[in-house]
């Protein structure tokens, strides 16, 4: 199975801190691999009607999983509480947005008299002509959120617990509701929307204007963002993360600066809001303050909650189960509404009601989270029939 059989042991130490130590575990990491790269994008060649609606619930569930990554790093690694994250989505997905619609009018700059802007102009033509002003606009992205995120960090090194909730939920209404909402979103004499073609979302030779590759970017989003946040953690300032977490007294009385690891810390986490704010963009076209309300803040939350705080596999637990689960209700409910019209007109309301009564009740029986539950499920296999 996937422990190590009696007699075998690690003879050196990447075999002890490998991902995946036995024969079992990289088949099951296999036949993984081949569902989610091959079957499932390609599942509509067999059914036609299934096959889009399971890529778009796909869709759904890598979106979630890239913006609830930087609330577990925040609040499972390094204990810092945040409220405020879709904040950082947002900054992810306007600075991308405004990365592809004026780059290709400051790329046409190269005579302006400032040589400043005679050399972005130089640059941004030169990413034009190779097909990488998405993967710019994408970097660019993550550093802003990044940025911004460690901004309304900077709290952090005075104050924790409640007045830290407090700060984020001030940098949520700053930043999506002044901010954004005032400024950024009259750039170019537009009310509130901004709208980016298809065609602009070119990596090199290749365009990603369907489904398909709208999936395969975010499945490549996800592994990065689950390699690097594994390594991380695995680093200096992984552990300096967890120290912080568990007691940041003791940690900064054994030497960890704790004020530059929860700003890094802000700073990561902030950069991996802002890939999902991307693909966001990627998925919609269209983005708004609309879609970046507080309510998205508190569910990502929930999210590490259900699927437990403190773990990776929980981010990518609790993402499944919060979508899956409320894409079964709208299942049940659409075709209850015939006979009770009213179900559909008050379905956001159930669904509001359903996540919080979720919270609860994981709250009261499983406070640990699908994670904890998947780990006693693999004991329970790999010591039987020892199995107590």
């Amino acid at each position: 199975m996937s422990w190590l059989p009696c007699g075998l042991y690690h003879e050196h130490y990447r075999e002890d801190h490998a991902w995946w130590q036995t024969t079992f575990v990289k088949g099951k990491m296999l036949l993984l691999a081949i569902f989610a790269i091959v079957i499932l994008p390609y599942l509509d060649l067999v059914a036609p009607d299934l096959g889009p609606y399971l890529l778009n619930i796909a869709v759904i569930l890598l979106y979630t999983i890239l913006a609830a990554s930087g609330v577990q790093l925040l609040i499972g690694y390094c204990g810092q509480v945040t409220l405020g994250h879709a904040a950082y989505v947002a900054i992810g997905a306007y600075t991308c947005c405004l990365v592809l619609m004026h780059g290709p009018a400051l790329a046409a700059m190269t005579n302006d008299p400032n040589p400043i802007v005679r050399t972005l102009a130089a640059l941004f033509s030169l990413l034009m002509k190779a097909g990488l002003l998405y993967p710019a606009g994408i970097i660019l992205a993550g550093l802003a959120a990044g940025l911004w995120c460690v901004i309304f960090g900077l709290p952090s090194a005075k104050v924790k617990g409640f007045y830290l909730i407090m700060t984020t939920i001030a940098g949520q209404w700053i930043t999506v509701e002044f901010f954004i909402t005032q400024y950024v979103s009259q750039i170019g004499g537009r009310q509130q929307a901004f709208t980016v073609l298809p065609e602009h979302f070119t990596i090199g030779p290749f365009t990603i204007d369907s489904d398909r590759k709208i999936y395969y970017l975010g499945l490549a989003l996800v592994g990065l963002v689950v390699a690097v946040t594994a390594n991380l953690l695995r680093s200096k300032p992984g552990r300096a993360w967890i120290a912080i977490r568990d007691n940041d007294i003791a940690a900064e009385a054994m030497g960890v600066n704790i004020v530059a690891y929860k700003l890094l810390a802000f700073f990561v986490a902030g950069a991996m809001g802002g890939l999902a704010g991307v693909y966001w963009l990627n998925f919609n076209y269209i983005i708004s303050p609309e879609h970046f309300q507080w309510f998205w803040s508190l569910w990502w939350v929930g999210v590490i909650l259900i699927g437990g705080v403190g773990s990776i596999q929980g981010t990518i637990f609790g993402s499944m189960f919060m979508v899956l689960v409320m894409e079964g209700l709208k299942a049940l409910i659409v075709p209850l509404s015939g006979a009770f019209p009213e179900l559909l007109d008050k379905f956001l309301f159930i669904k509001e009601a359903l996540f919080g009564l979720a919270i609860a009740l994981f709250l009261i029986y499983e406070p640990n989270g699908l994670a904890y539950r998947w780990w006693q499920l693999k004991n329970y296999f790999n010591l039987w029939p020892f199995s107590y």
